[in-house]
């Protein structure tokens, strides 16, 4: 079931915000109140939402939450606890390990394991079909999201950051269905201090709808327009070929189509949260105003940098142990950023380029000459960067992007090309590539957003967002309705 769906709009949302409410009004009772009603009947309705897609996930999603709850308990009993294990280096001998940190390390390899056997297995066999023989399973639903969320579990819990919490709280947190398959990733000590005593208001009713609607409105009106535009390329490419402007013209497209999906779903997951009573960090901050691949990383999918930061690049010394252990540290977490969004020889590679980026940025930013180069420069060079790296995205062998790149150099040119770049470039897509290249660019400055705070803080400029909000709703609605169903991209990880 996706958030794009009619039966999620028209059913499933409408029915969940009102048995949640209902709930929470039976909590006005003493009774219900300490039973947590509300919470029980949204950990239900996640669970649904989940089984949606496939029934038997449900068994299997219940007993990760019943597993992961049961670590983070043995963490939290076990302090002070400690075990003898038997050395295995020559000589043998005994070490004294403490439970928790045992339960951390075995819990954590467990999750990772669990990922890697769905995920990874099949890339894995590739490599080494003596080690890694027959077929990964089917991977469940948002298994990586999940498993991020799990060790953010564990290790809060571990480090005193955030209590265990009840089988409740632990399901809630890992199911919650707004960021069950594609996040955003909120840790466990920013969710668990939100599971008691949260209020909810008309104020978070209005805001949550209008971020639903804002990121209905990019991901219908905007990613899906750009991503057909982008799948027509790819067809006339196959069958009769295209020029070398139109090559150029499908990866612009495939550039905002992938911002617009995913901060659009960032946005629906942020706006779902807020009418739940939870109020989650902003995932995307303008990413294509970044004047360095640094601060890209900073602007994109910000969540999953916080995460990678909290338990990865601090864990392993942050910038504490001199240049050449922070640009190990950084080079680690980017290959490992690589390899979450999927196995293939693309993802890697798309890994070691932003990272390559980053080291070099860490590198020259105190640079004199760095520094001199013109801001417009760097954030050209920045999306020019971007520009490409995305491909590796779309392509999912290493073959296709070089055919791609040759079409786009004028490498490759078809003897007869019956749908040029004018095609493909109407008014009505150029119309909505305006929008996409501003909205992600200029609309993200400083005084424009201030200026429309401003507006907006007046009766009149209200009535005028609210009117603009009606009517980007009405159209992504009768966008829904009259073209097929695209899933969000970040669905797949």
């Amino acid at each position: 079931m996706g958030f794009t769906t009619g039966f999620f709009l028209f059913v499933f949302f409408p029915l969940a915000l009102g048995i949640w409410t209902a709930c929470r009004l039976l909590e006005r009772c003493s009774l219900w109140r300490r039973l947590r009603a509300g919470d029980w009947a949204l950990l239900a309705l996640s669970l649904g939402f989940y089984g949606w897609a496939l029934f038997d996930g449900v068994f299997w999603l219940c007993g990760y939450v019943l597993a992961v709850w049961a670590a983070g308990r043995l963490i939290l009993r076990g302090r002070g606890w400690r075990l003898a294990l038997p050395l295995l280096r020559e000589g043998g001998g005994l070490c004294s390990v403490s439970v928790p940190a045992l339960t951390l390390v075995l819990g954590t390899a467990a999750l990772l394991a669990a990922l890697f056997r769905c995920k990874y297995w099949a890339f894995a066999g590739g490599l080494f079909p003596e080690l890694f023989g027959g077929e990964s399973p089917l991977a469940p639903l948002g298994i990586s999201f999940l498993t991020f969320s799990a060790v953010s579990y564990l290790a809060d819990v571990y480090r005193g950051s955030a209590p265990a919490g009840s089988l409740l709280d632990c399901g809630l947190y890992l199911t919650f269905f707004p960021k069950v398959i594609s996040g955003p990733i909120v840790l466990w000590n920013e969710f668990q201090p939100q599971l008691h005593g949260r209020r909810t208001g008309l104020e978070d009713l209005r805001d949550g709808v209008e971020r639903f609607i804002l990121g209905f409105a990019k991901k219908l009106i905007l990613a899906d327009m750009f991503g057909a535009c982008v799948a027509e390329i790819d067809a006339a490419a196959v069958r009769f070929g295209v020029d070398a402007p139109t090559a150029w013209l499908a990866v612009l497209l495939y550039m905002l189509q992938i911002y617009y999906d995913f901060a659009g779903y960032s946005d629906i997951a942020l706006g779902l949260g807020r009418m739940f009573g939870f109020r989650f960090k902003e995932n995307f901050h303008f990413p294509y105003r970044s004047r360095s691949i640094t601060e890209f990383w900073r602007r994109w999918h910000m969540s999953l940098g916080t995460w990678f930061r909290e338990y990865v690049y601090f864990p392993l010394g942050g910038s504490r142990g001199g240049l050449r252990r922070t640009l190990w540290n950084l080079a680690a977490v980017f290959a490992l950023t690589g390899l979450w969004h999927g196995a293939g020889w693309n993802y890697l590679l798309w890994g070691g380029i932003n990272g390559a980026c980053v080291l070099l940025e860490r590198v020259w930013r105190d640079r004199s000459w760095y520094r001199r180069l013109p801001e417009g420069l760097k954030w050209a060079g920045a999306m020019l960067t971007a520009f490409f790296f995305w491909e590796l995205f779309r392509f999912r062998s290493l073959g296709a992007l070089a055919d791609w790149l040759k079409i786009m150099l004028g490498l490759t040119r078809f003897d007869a090309v019956f749908y040029s770049w004018r095609w493909f470039l109407d008014a009505r897509m150029a119309f909505l590539i305006a929008v996409g290249v501003l909205g992600s660019t200029v609309l993200g400055g400083e005084r424009i957003q201030e200026a429309w705070k401003r507006l907006t803080a007046r009766p009149a400029g209200l009535a005028l967002r609210e009117a603009g909000l009606l009517a980007l709703f009405v159209l992504a609605v009768l966008c829904m309705v009259n073209s097929a169903y695209s899933p969000f991209i970040y669905f797949q990880y």
